[in-house]
C-alpha cells in the first residue's frame, strides 16, 4: 500500500513539473516584441469590436506587442494614426497552469508605470492556441446577441 501510495505521489509530483515547465517555456518564448498582424471573428459580417475596454479593433491591427517574461510585465502600442487613442499601454500578463479542459489560457490586465492597476483591477482571458518562435495566436471569446463570439488575433515576432 506504501508503494501504491508513492508511486502516485511521484507520478502527481512529474506531472505537476512537466506543467510547470511547459509555462516556462512558453514565457521564454513570448519573450521580445511581436506585431498583432490580423484579428478575425469566427461569423462573417462587419463587426464594431472594442477590445480590452480601449480601443477598436482596427486601431490594434498593426499594434506591438512587447513581452518581458522575468517580471511578468509587458506594452503594447496602439500605432494607427488615424485612431484617437494611440500610444503605448503597460499592462501585467500571466499563463496559469491549464485548466481541466487542457487549454492554456493568456491573462492580462492594464497597469500604469507604477504597476498600478487602471481598470479597477479587472483584466482579459485569451486562450492560448498556437505559440512558437515566429507565431502566437489567441483566441477571445465574448457574448454577442445571447451567444459565443470568438476573435482570434495572429501574432507574428519581431525580434
Amino acid at each position: 500500500m506504501k508503494k501504491l501510495i508513492l508511486a502516485l505521489l511521484v507520478v502527481l509530483l512529474a506531472s505537476c513539473n512537466a506543467t510547470q515547465q511547459t509555462v516556462i517555456a512558453a514565457k521564454k518564448t513570448l519573450k521580445g516584441e511581436w506585431s498583432l498582424d490580423n484579428i478575425t471573428y469566427d461569423r462573417s459580417g462587419i463587426f464594431e469590436v472594442n477590445l480590452y475596454n480601449d480601443a477598436s479593433a482596427e486601431c490594434f491591427t498593426g499594434s506591438t506587442w512587447k513581452f518581458i517574461p522575468n517580471n511578468n510585465t509587458g506594452m503594447y502600442q496602439v500605432n494607427q494614426s488615424s485612431c484617437v487613442s494611440t500610444g503605448a499601454r503597460n499592462f501585467r500578463f500571466t499563463i496559469p497552469k491549464p485548466e481541466s479542459d487542457g487549454v492554456y489560457y493568456f491573462m492580462f490586465k492594464p497597469i500604469d508605470e507604477k504597476k498600478k492597476s487602471t481598470n479597477n483591477n479587472a483584466g482579459y482571458r485569451m486562450a492560448l492556441q498556437h505559440l512558437d518562435d515566429t507565431t502566437m495566436t489567441w483566441a477571445m471569446t465574448v457574448s454577442l446577441e445571447g451567444s459565443p463570439f470568438v476573435i482570434t488575433m495572429n501574432f507574428n515576432k519581431l525580434q
